[in-house]
């Protein structure tokens, strides 16, 4: 099993859209003003998101997305125009996180983790 994509909520489809593509995904799919599915820059996971009637309510999905060079990503981003709600920080689990939100609220991490994002020390092996 591997995982495709994820898709989230949007009322507003051209605005998140266009987030998202500055964000750095490229757009692979657009139907009418209801769906839009995007490629990450690296690896081969998509992306989408879908129209909705209303917004998300409570705290919602976080949605992840890795970056090598973290800081570069955010200062560049940054100076694009996107506001984020934290700057990149190391945190206790060793990933180094920066979160921002979408036109809708969903919340996004982009994060740098290398070989502990799948390897942490605390790493639980099949038994068996």
């Amino acid at each position: 099993m591997n995982l495709n994509q994820v898709t989230v909520p949007s009322t507003d489809l051209e605005a998140s859209a266009r987030f998202y593509r500055q964000l750095g995904l490229r757009q692979i799919v657009e139907t009418s003003r209801d769906y839009a599915r995007f490629e990450c820059p690296d690896g081969e996971s998509t992306f989408s998101v879908h129209r909705a009637e209303s917004r998300p309510v409570g705290a919602g999905v976080v949605v992840y997305f890795e970056c090598e060079d973290l800081d570069g990503v955010v200062e560049r981003l940054k100076a694009s125009g996107l506001r984020f709600e934290s700057d990149p920080e190391d945190k206790r689990w060793r990933w180094r996180e920066a979160y921002l939100r979408d036109p809708d609220g969903n919340s996004i991490c982009l994060y740098h983790a290398g070989a502990n994002r799948r390897y942490p020390p605390w790493r639980v092996e099949p038994s068996g």
